[in-house]
């Protein structure tokens, strides 16, 4: 397939609409075509082959056409809307399936394409890059590692219960927005994902400083409401003994605990309740909604018994759907990463020859 070159003229480009007013003159008002032709800027070849179709009762047609076309828009809509399919169940293709797929589709159909393929077996990397032109709704990602739980688990009939139980608490306790919260955990460490930096071009590799080789790990519990207010954030540090020094310069009212793994526990889980019902002051006349995953930590009696009696209604996304119901997943933690990995390239150009310790990660 011919690689594409850039235009160096507008012939052909006039469209279709002015070609109709320019037949039109000359029908109706028995202008020569030469003369219509020179006023609107165009072919006079071409103006006289319209107006001839146009006589006959033809079908009209200007500008260029595609040729040496291996499917038509019929078939190339068809390979669109199976690459669609396909990541909507998450097997999702890769180029050179695409390619392979594509051959053998042209193969099955008797369709002429390039004797290149045959050696190969597959589409031409050329016509990949020229159908993903002609396809702008299609792109090129990195997908997402996702378990076979969660893309059997993601389902009509548990995603509908999930709505149906909150549509039942939502009419018995008409809460407000301020008053209904998603809780989530997201890890943070001590070594940043470098941001891109302009770089000499050509150059192979472009380094940039992180604290260390491997991070440690802090998870640090969120609660947002529906209204985009916080609850200060919990920080779970791998301390076994938690010191107040740890938050020193953390957000104004955050609170932190400590286990040997710094990662969220049912004693954990505890304390943010409490934490979380300092702060959201939920009262028999104003209860709040809690959202979030139905983790062991999350659901264990004492956190079911402390919220009960303080007026704080738990709701549990179904097993394994969080990666598309969280709406912390799927829309906060993505852009705080971002901001939170260029904050502690800042801090390692303030700091020149220091590294980053877990104790600055809340600050």
């Amino acid at each position: 397939m011919v690689k594409p070159r850039p235009r160096k003229t507008e012939r052909g480009i006039i469209p279709q609409t002015i070609y109709d007013e320019a037949a039109k003159k000359v029908i109706d008002e028995n202008r020569s075509i030469r003369s219509v032709a020179k006023n609107y800027g165009m072919c006079h070849v071409t103006l006289t082959r319209y107006v001839r179709s146009l006589r006959q009762n033809e079908k009209r047609r200007v500008g260029y056409n595609p040729h040496n076309r291996v499917f038509d828009e019929e078939r190339e809509k068809q390979l669109v809307q199976y690459c669609k399919t396909s990541v909507d169940l998450y097997f999702g293709l890769t180029t050179k399936d695409l390619r392979k797929l594509v051959f053998q589709f042209a193969t099955m159909n008797n369709l002429k394409f390039p004797e290149k393929w045959k050696e190969s077996e597959l589409a031409s990397e050329d016509w990949l890059i020229a159908f993903m032109r002609r396809n702008p709704s299609l792109t090129l990602r990195t997908p997402q590692a996702t378990s076979l739980n969660r893309a059997m688990n993601f389902n009509k009939v548990n995603v509908g219960k999930f709505f149906d139980n909150l549509a039942s608490v939502m009419d018995r306790f008409h809460f407000e927005p301020q008053n209904t919260y998603n809780v989530d955990e997201t890890g943070i460490t001590t070594v940043q994902k470098p941001s891109k930096v302009i770089a000499k071009k050509g150059t192979k590799q472009v380094g940039s400083i992180t604290s260390q080789e491997r991070g440690t790990l802090v998870t640090m519990c969120l609660a947002v409401n529906a209204v985009g207010n916080t609850i200060p954030p919990m920080f779970i540090f791998p301390r076994l003994k938690f010191q107040q020094y740890f938050i020193r310069d953390g957000p104004v009212g955050c609170t932190g605990s400590g286990n040997k793994s710094g990662w969220m526990q049912e004693a954990e889980f505890l304390q943010f309740t409490k934490h979380f019902v300092k702060h959201s002051k939920p009262s028999e006349n104003n209860r709040v909604l809690l959202l979030m995953d139905n983790h062991s930590s999350h659901i264990s009696i004492p956190v079911i018994d402390f919220c009960k009696t303080n007026f704080v209604t738990i709701l549990t996304f179904p097993p394994h759907t969080s990666h598309k119901l969280q709406p912390l997943d799927r829309g906060v933690f993505g852009p705080f990463k971002k901001y939170f990995n260029d904050g502690l390239d800042q801090w390692m150009r303030s700091h020149p020859g220091k590294r980053i310790t877990i104790y600055d990660l809340p600050s």
